[in-house]
């Protein structure tokens, strides 16, 4: 399942800075635009990826998953 995120961009002088609106913590900055929509994506996957560890870790004994729709 592929999930749609906003990404909040700002140019700041010569920088680029950006937020993914959804996810408290992922933010990023680049000298181009581009740069930073690659770094953006790179730092959700790698938040994501490490959530999810996290909230597998949590769970003890048995459990299950379901994929939400919002």
């Amino acid at each position: 399942m592929k999930s749609a995120y906003t990404a909040v961009l700002q140019q700041d002088g010569k920088w680029w800075i950006g937020w993914i609106e959804e996810v408290p913590g992922v933010n990023s900055q680049a000298a181009t635009r581009r740069g930073l929509l690659a770094n953006l994506r790179s730092a959700l996957r790698e938040a994501l990826a490490l959530y999810r560890k996290q909230a597998l870790a949590a769970a003890t004994g048995k459990f299950e998953e379901e994929i939400l729709e919002v």
